[in-house]
């Protein structure tokens, strides 16, 4: 301690006079336990203030969470003792919900609903029905049309988080991020504001905010799936030449292929492989005549070698749309199509794209194409 305290001299000049101050290494070692002691006092001061209210937040939530249980049946009961004409008029909204959710998002619902992501109300429903029956029995039908509401409400919740999973697990398995996709769908949108109302007054059941966003997230999903190169480019035989690295048709050396290309006779029609805008059509050196399609999130397919191109720049396609036709040209030693998919302009393996079908309700990629075509006698290999 006395090396870091050593015995320190001061001098003062004044009015022609100088005066020496020593300060001992006790008296600065007492100086400084005083400056850490109060740092110390400070911080268990500080301390004790973030733990003290960590513990009130955590007895207020398990307050709110214990009133809000007490409270659940005891309210519905008040709830039915105002009057049933209100209550009816709740229903009225929630099933107004129920119908409009149902037939925009999802369609008819199948029977068997897979388990998933949020509770299981049935036990207390029936609670909550036995209860309003025993207290005032003429509200019993209106009580058990909640109830069933209600559970039909997280079914229904259940079923679309469970297709949004697997959607995000087909992007995932052609290297998209879902959480981009879905980013980038919440870009771009308006209108006027209609406020959708489930609960009593101005306000919306839990339940049915949260298959809001159930359903919110399943469309966005289903939007990015709809831009996924799935769809057969060409009503094609076979693939001529794959993706990677290759002997090079015409130097007979090993080159990279950044594409798939099809073999088929000039003519044949190209089809969009997803939904998208047309960012280019023209010349571009190696690839001869092509076309390009933005699918958005960075994703990109491109046609080459086309005979004739059936769509301009800026054109909204849909998946399975005539964009072109096969032909000859650019880098090519026989009539086929070269079609590339680009994320990022880096071009990756089709096939993954092509061989998987995406969501249950999309029929395989591999099925026969719709224009039936000769089979194909010549060669072809290219770019």
């Amino acid at each position: 301690m006395r090396v870091w305290f050593p015995e320190r001299e001061f001098f003062m000049r004044a009015d022609g006079q100088v005066r020496f101050i020593r300060i001992s290494s006790i008296l600065q070692m007492r100086i400084a336990g005083a400056i850490a002691a109060a740092l110390l006092i400070w911080m268990i001061m500080v301390l004790w203030m973030l733990i003290s209210g960590l513990i009130s937040s955590y007895d207020r939530a398990a307050l709110l969470e214990r009133e809000a249980a007490v409270a659940s049946a005891e309210s519905r009961v008040a709830k039915y003792r105002g009057g049933l004409g209100a209550v009816a008029a709740d229903l009225a909204k929630r099933q107004d919900f129920i119908e409009k959710s149902v037939q925009g998002a999802i369609g008819p619902l199948p029977r068997d609903l897979p388990r998933g992501t949020v509770s299981d109300s049935r036990a207390e429903a029936d609670k909550t029905v036995r209860k309003i029956s025993m207290v005032l029995p003429e509200a019993a039908g209106l009580a058990q049309l909640e109830a069933r509401q209600l559970v039909f409400v997280e079914q229904l919740t259940r079923y679309a988080d469970a297709r949004a999973l697997r959607a995000e697990a087909a992007m995932r398995r052609v290297g998209l991020n879902p959480s981009v996709i879905a980013a980038q769908d919440r870009n771009a949108t308006g209108g006027p504001l209609i406020r959708l109302l489930t609960g009593p007054g101005d306000t919306i059941d839990p339940g049915f905010a949260r298959l809001g966003a159930s359903l919110a997230r399943l469309n966005s999903m289903v939007q990015g799936l709809g831009r996924i190169p799935n769809t057969l480019p060409a009503g094609l035989q076979y693939i001529s030449s794959g993706f990677g690295f290759r002997n090079d048709p015409f130097t007979g050396r090993g080159a990279f292929h950044a594409g798939l290309d099809f073999r088929g006779p000039i003519g044949t029609p190209v089809y969009a492989a997803a939904a998208g805008r047309v960012s280019f059509v023209g010349v571009k050196q190696g690839y001869g005549r092509c076309l390009e399609i933005s699918h958005g999130n960075g994703l990109l397919t491109r046609y080459a070698h086309l005979s004739r191109i059936g769509a301009g720049v800026g054109q909204s396609v849909a998946a399975g749309s005539a964009v072109g036709a096969i032909g000859n040209n650019g880098r090519s030693t026989g009539p086929h199509l070269h079609f590339e998919v680009r994320i990022g302009d880096r071009a990756v393996d089709p096939r993954p794209f092509l061989e998987a079908p995406v969501m249950e309700s999309k029929p395989h990629v591999r099925q026969e194409a719709r224009a039936d075509v000769s089979s194909p006698g010549s060669p072809g290999s290219s770019q």
